[in-house]
């Protein structure tokens, strides 16, 4: 998550939807005259306490953080965004990253199906770096009653436009993005998919298939 109070937004950044470019785009104007020293002095102390102080947005927030914790007025006058992404592209993505940075996680598992089966186990003990890439994407954009809370929902599928349209809005430089993270390692997400293992995304992500608006 990234708050900027001079510019009145705040990005809400869901892991594998090309966050990390639009926060690295954007990072510059978190820090203003009237709030910079502090937030850098919290910012620190965070670090230096292994983020156990609770004084900062986490950087994958879910936007309820933000609104429970920042006064309503406030938080209401915010330009709330965030980049979605198809859910069966997004799973591709995240075995990719875990299978470049962390593949002790894949141990057992011979290729994407059987790394699949293994996520959606209900069984298995949870694992942050694997169960982040399975939480709703739609967990992120809601208040504790199920309504949206965000101004725009972007999508990764359209992450340069969207991001020129966001600037626009908040009267910003439009910036061409950086290439953070990008892939060139794999084929399209479909070629990955059976029809059963397709169908069994489907169930899990069925709420943000609808409320998004995505298909297979």
């Amino acid at each position: 998550m990234l708050l900027s109070h001079k510019y009145q937004f705040l990005f809400v950044h869901i892991a594998k939807t090309g966050g990390t470019s639009v926060r690295d785009a954007l990072s510059s104007y978190r820090w203003d005259r009237r709030y910079g020293i502090a937030q850098f002095i919290v910012n620190k102390l965070s670090q230096l306490c292994g983020h156990k102080l609770g004084c900062r947005f986490p950087r994958h927030s879910k936007v309820i953080a933000a609104k429970e914790m920042l006064p309503a007025d406030y938080f209401a006058a915010l330009y709330k965004f965030a980049f979605v992404r198809n859910p069966w592209d997004l799973q591709v993505s995240s075995y990719h990253h875990i299978l470049r940075e962390r593949p002790g996680l894949l141990a057992g598992c011979a290729d994407f199906d059987s790394f699949m089966r293994f996520k959606l186990d209900p069984e298995r003990c949870y694992q942050y770096h694997i169960d982040t890439s399975m939480q709703l994407q739609t967990d992120y954009l809601i208040d504790l009653q199920g309504n949206l809370c965000l101004d725009f929902i972007a999508r990764y599928e359209t992450l340069q436009d969207d991001f020129n349209a966001i600037c626009t809005h908040l009267k910003l430089p439009i910036a061409k993005l950086p290439h953070k993270r990008q892939a060139n390692d794999r084929d399209s997400y479909h070629r990955y998919y059976s029809d059963e293992l397709a169908e069994l995304v489907a169930l899990h992500f069925k709420r943000d298939i609808e409320m998004l608006g995505y298909s297979f």
